[in-house]
Order: C-alpha cells, then sequence, then structure tokens
C-alpha cells in the first residue's frame, strides 16, 4: 500500500579502520546483514548478505569489500535498498565482525575504527566502537518494518565476542532485558 509518509528507503552502512602494523596479520573487518522474517522477527535470519554473498532479490548488496583496510575513505560499504525488500521481512540487522584467522582480535586492537549509516546525504549515525572495545563483533543498526509498512531506524552497537559465523546466528536475538 502506499503512503504519503516518508520513511527510510535507501540506507548506506560504512566501516573503515587502519591497516595492522608492518608484520602483524591483517585487520579484516566485515559488515554483515541479516534478514528476519515477519513470523520469526527474533529467530534465525532469513538470510545473509556478507562478503561472497548478497540478498537473493539484489535488495542487499556489499558495493565495497577490503581484507586489509588499505586505502582512502571507507574501506567496506554495505547498501540497503528497504523500499524494495518483500513484506515478508520485518526486521534486517547489520553487524560488523573481526575475522579471527589469526588469533583473538578485539575492536581495541585495530586503530581507528568508524562505522557510518547514511540515508542520502544525512547520517544516521556514527561510532568508533570504543564501547564495545572488548568485542570481536558488533550490531550497529536495526530496521524494523512498523504496521503501516515503514522502515524504522534503531540506533545500537552492541558487542558480541565470537568468530563470525557464530555471531551471524546470533546478532538477531532479542536483547537481554528487553
Amino acid at each position: 500500500m502506499s503512503t504519503p509518509n516518508k520513511d527510510i528507503e535507501k540506507v548506506e552502512v560504512r566501516v573503515k579502520w587502519d591497516p595492522s602494523p608492518h608484520g602483524d596479520p591483517p585487520n579484516d573487518l566485515d559488515i554483515i546483514a541479516a534478514t528476519y522474517s515477519t513470523e520469526e522477527p527474533y529467530g534465525s535470519p532469513a538470510y545473509l548478505v556478507h562478503f561472497d554473498s548478497r540478498a537473493p532479490d539484489g535488495t542487499i548488496t556489499l558495493d565495497r569489500d577490503s581484507r586489509t583496510g588499505q586505502g582512502l575513505g571507507y574501506d567496506e560499504v554495505m547498501t540497503l535498498e528497504l523500499d524494495r525488500l518483500s513484506e515478508s521481512y520485518t526486521r534486517v540487522i547489520v553487524g560488523v565482525a573481526i575475522q579471527q584467522r589469526d588469533g583473538h582480535k578485539t575492536f581495541a586492537a585495530v586503530e581507528n575504527t568508524a562505522v557510518q549509516v547514511r540515508e542520502g546525504y544525512d547520517t544516521l549515525a556514527e561510532n568508533d566502537f570504543s564501547s564495545v572495545g572488548g568485542a570481536t563483533a558488533a550490531v550497529v543498526a536495526e530496521f524494523v518494518r512498523d504496521t503501516t509498512g515503514a522502515w524504522q531506524f534503531h540506533d545500537t552497537v552492541r558487542g558480541f565476542d565470537g568468530d563470525a559465523d557464530s555471531f551471524a546466528a546470533t546478532m538477531g536475538n532479542r536483547p537481554t532485558g528487553v
């Protein structure tokens, strides 16, 4: 159903970080998006989008992927076209995970981290991960479809400790105390 109300339609989640010092294992941060169905908004993800994957309908794509943090500006960029996402999905969670190939690396061990959530030229949220420095992954954005069909943004940063697979499986769980 069409509505004259403006809601969130297309957003970009961007992450940047500095490369690791010479001789150290590379810093590799990955953006992960998980979609949740209307029937199971806090259950298992309907599907995940991350490096080497995209949404089945093309509504969520990873446009830029870095394995080292080298380069100018933002190292990873994901676009979410929420206005095109099927009505069977009611929730999208976006997180950032540090690849743990060479030991246990936390956000505190990665220099100059930042995440930004934007809609067009408007910045919806920015964070530097300092509040979750001891974590290996973090939820950085939650988008929820309301009863009118409009998407609402919830600015949140919740840290997790675990590898990318366990984070992806649990990132959309209902936060404790809610």
